[in-house]
């Protein structure tokens, strides 16, 4: 489903970020949780031995987990072709070894945390301990997409984002909540606009086709939620001195398949020129009530801040209801 009616008034790269990933605007006094913290944390794991918000190519600007518990941040993964980096043992260090450590690590630990009534106190020491099992877990070997048949890895292509895909597909299959892949390439085509998207266009829509056939032929669409977001759109108008398109947050598109929605619906228009929104305007944070509504989360719920804010899963985003199947 396309949903072309979608707008924002935030016309920076990081704000336009910020924005997408929490449904909230970027202030200087509190970073908010990314919908996949929230995922993480009202709904939990489907597989305990695996981090149930991961992040692959992520920068370093991405809010993460924002005010929750450290341990509901995503998992970065840098370079989906290298899996999970730092999993394995050193060669000097045997699984005896490794135990004794962990023991020391963890009495030093929980004595720190004793003293330290922290939250995030608590939610490192949680994190370290969920890691060394994840290090001694079967399901370590999900991380490693070099088990996949390479006619499968061929079909997504051989670049980070393609990479990524197939990684966040692996996750999926082992019950991993959320999954977000950053395409990594710049899109931002303030000049050369026609010339960028030839280049940069068919990776993309290689990758995500793929995923999408890959996880309807695995029977795994219709439970899974795929989304293709922005920050903002491009204006309509390219500039006749430099070739390109710059930000405009006022009219744009965003896409989902699987997860119950209707599919080959287009939601909402944009006028003719393509500069505003016709029809049905969309937010970021109406949007994202529609990605939490499809997954279960309580739009209403109230979480509360270290410092005692209230805050709901989207602020007051109301999902779309025409999306559903």
């Amino acid at each position: 489903s396309l949903v072309r009616s979608m707008t924002s008034t935030q016309g920076v790269h990081d704000r336009g970020n910020y924005l997408a990933r929490t449904s909230y605007f970027q202030t200087p006094t509190i970073t908010h949780p990314t919908l996949g913290a929230w995922a993480f944390h009202e709904l939990g794991t489907n597989n305990p031995q695996l981090p149930g918000n991961i992040l692959i190519n992520g920068s370093s600007n991405h809010p993460g987990g924002g005010y929750f518990p450290t341990q509901f941040s995503p998992l970065p993964i840098p370079d989906p072709g290298e899996g999970l980096q730092n999993a394995s043992l050193p060669k000097a260090v045997t699984s005896e070894d490794f135990r004794r450590r962990s023991g020391l690590a963890a009495r030093l630990g929980n004595a720190f945390v004793d003293r330290t009534p922290h939250r995030n106190v608590a939610g490192y020491q949680k994190m370290r301990e969920e890691a060394a099992t994840l290090m001694q877990s079967e399901d370590l070997k999900t991380f490693d997409i070099s088990q996949e048949d390479p006619k499968t890895l061929a079909a997504y292509g051989s670049n980070t984002f393609g990479e990524g895909c197939v990684l966040a597909r692996r996750l999926v299959e082992h019950g991993v909540r959320w999954v977000e892949v950053e395409e990594g390439q710049n899109w931002d085509t303030h000049n050369l606009h026609v010339e960028d998207m030839r280049r940069k266009t068919p990776s993309a829509d290689q990758a995500m086709a793929a995923l999408l056939e890959d996880l309807h032929q695995r029977g795994l669409l219709e439970s899974t939620l795929v989304v293709m977001a922005t920050e903002f759109g491009r204006s309509p108008k390219i500039d006749s001195n430099t070739a390109g398109r710059g930000h405009h947050p006022t009219a744009f598109t965003w896409w989902l398949a699987g997860g119950g929605m209707k599919g080959g619906y287009v939601y909402g228009a944009t006028d003719e020129a393509g500069e505003r929104v016709a029809n049905k305007p969309v937010t970021m944070p109406d949007f994202n009530a529609t990605i939490a509504q499809a997954i279960g989360i309580d739009l209403q719920k109230n979480h509360h801040s270290p410092s005692g804010r209230p805050f709901t899963v989207t602020d007051k985003g109301k999902p779309i209801v025409e999306l559903f199947a």
